[in-house]
């Protein structure tokens, strides 16, 4: 058994790892089969969001309203007449707001369309900047962390590579103190930029739930349309979970491959 998954590893690799240890070996193999299934059912998950959003982008909304407009009218009429509404081609940026640039930023199609998607993502992502005002406690720890949690998982592979020529130019070690160290400095990052994700979901679902009561009390939507968002937010929280796993499972396997290697040089140089 542990054989033939060293086998499919070693042909991913394109060389032999008979120097590492079985239980690196399996942790890959564990690892890659996990990884095979969440990626099957994120798949299943977009296509479904994909043909759902679609679909409610065809279908007029009740008010006739644009992205733009519902998002103009939420936030006016919640004093943050201060806060911009603006188109984004962005596929960093998307459908968001944005604490610091005092924006809500919605994707062009949403932003000049009067459909369903729409009235969803302006009045979710105007939500947000209520709870910013409100001073949510969650907002705020989103709003505080926000560069580690963007930025803290595109540390990792520039940290290992500093890690790496530290020690074989400067340092010209075989045993990868430094790597090591730097790796685990990388991880650290990872690990708290997967923990804020959990609070950028978790106030995501806290304006979604805004959303629905801004709607219903200002008679913006109809019972209709209030269920057609429900089951669009359900479906991107989803998928917002599965792209937070598969990315940890693909740095739990970053780090297999590098003790892997690590393990192999070590080995064959003994």
């Amino acid at each position: 058994m542990v054989e033939s998954i060293r086998e499919i590893i070693e042909a991913s690799f394109g060389y032999s790892l008979s120097n590492v240890s079985d239980i690196v070996i399996i942790l890959m193999g564990i690892v890659l089969i996990l990884l095979a299934v969440v990626s099957v059912f994120a798949l299943i998950v977009q296509i479904i969001l994909a043909i759902k959003y679609h679909k409610y982008n065809k279908k007029q909304n009740s008010l006739n309203m644009t992205g733009e407009n519902v998002a103009r009218k939420i936030l006016d009429e919640n004093g943050l007449e201060h806060i911009k509404v603006k188109s984004s081609g962005s596929i960093l940026f998307g459908n968001s707001y944005s604490h610091f640039f005092k924006k809500v930023r919605l994707r062009r199609l949403t932003w000049k369309k009067s459909s369903i998607s729409s009235l969803a993502m302006a009045s979710q992502k105007s939500c947000l900047a209520i709870l910013d005002k409100e001073n949510d406690p969650d907002m705020k720890t989103r709003i505080k962390l926000t560069p580690i949690i963007y930025f803290g998982p595109m540390a990792f592979i520039p940290l290992i590579i500093i890690g790496i020529l530290i020690d074989i130019i400067v340092l010209q070690s075989q045993s990868f103190t430094f790597t090591m160290l730097l790796t685990s400095l990388g991880l650290v990052l990872y690990i708290i930029s997967f923990i804020m994700s959990i609070k950028v979901l978790k106030t995501e679902v806290k304006a979604q739930n805004k959303a629905y009561e801004v709607l219903k009390e200002n008679k913006m939507a109809t019972d209709e349309e209030l269920q057609m968002l429900k089951k669009l937010f359900k479906l991107y929280n989803i998928e917002y979970v599965n792209d937070m796993i598969v990315s940890l499972l693909e740095l739990i396997y970053r780090v297999l491959q590098i003790i892997a290697i690590l393990q192999q040089n070590s080995n064959s140089n003994n």
